[in-house]
């Protein structure tokens, strides 16, 4: 199914189709609060964070699957998910930066949500390090895959839970009652027909990035063991 084109033909309509009326549609304009249409930064950001969460995912099981069966293919699909799930959380933060700017004034305000977003990137970033470090490339699969598993299961408490427990601007943490800026709670049904096929759309596009860097990487496998 991965080689067939349609699905890939699916992902650019779907982004198309998300580009286009993310900028077009009707977004709520609660009388005096200064969304500036922000909200339509919900189309880009969350769609983002949802990318990660599934290739991050996508990742660890493929390292589970290395571990239980040492096949170096395995190695190379939890990396190249890893990496690709990792661009998705940049792209992550970068539009939170964005969209915080016009909410809360700074590109960067220290809350909860986005130390915590930051801190499991940078759990991540340790990931590769890790991996570069070894030369061997039987402990690099190995200990990557289990530095992986570790990495993932970090990924809930710095995203998901932590900010919800302390005082927080960000949507869905302590204190953020009443902020209108991207909560879904506060979406109408025009935009629910653009952010469903946003969270697909991308989610798609980072699968068929990742499938062609693992085709790539297989293939100079295959050349450097022919030489």
């Amino acid at each position: 199914m991965i080689r067939k084109p349609w699905w890939k033909i699916i992902v650019f309509v779907l982004l198309m189709y998300v580009c286009l009326m993310g900028f077009l549609i009707k977004v709520p304009a609660p009388p005096g609060v200064p969304l500036q249409q922000s909200i339509r930064n919900l189309f880009f950001h969350v769609p983002m964070w949802i990318s990660m969460n599934v290739l991050f995912f996508v990742s660890v099981v493929y390292a589970v699957k290395y571990l239980k069966n040492p096949n170096q293919q395995f190695d190379i699909y939890s990396l190249e998910f890893a990496r690709s799930g990792t661009v998705f959380g940049i792209l992550g933060l970068i539009t939170g930066s964005i969209w915080a700017k016009y909410q809360w004034g700074a590109w960067w305000s220290g809350d909860a949500k986005q130390n915590g977003a930051a801190i499991a990137l940078l759990i991540y970033f340790a990931y590769f390090v890790l991996r570069g470090s070894l030369t061997d490339e039987e402990k690099q699969s190995r200990i990557g895959a289990v530095y992986n598993i570790f990495a993932f299961f970090m990924l809930f408490p710095m995203i998901w839970i932590l900010p919800r427990l302390t005082e927080s601007l960000h949507p869905g943490g302590q204190g953020s009652e009443g902020n209108p800026g991207l909560n879904p709670k506060d979406t109408t049904t025009s935009m629910r027909i653009v952010m469903y096929p946003a969270f697909i759309g991308w989610t798609l596009l980072g699968v068929w990035i990742t499938t062609l860097r693992i085709r790539l990487q297989i293939l100079k496998e295959k050349k450097l063991a022919n030489e």
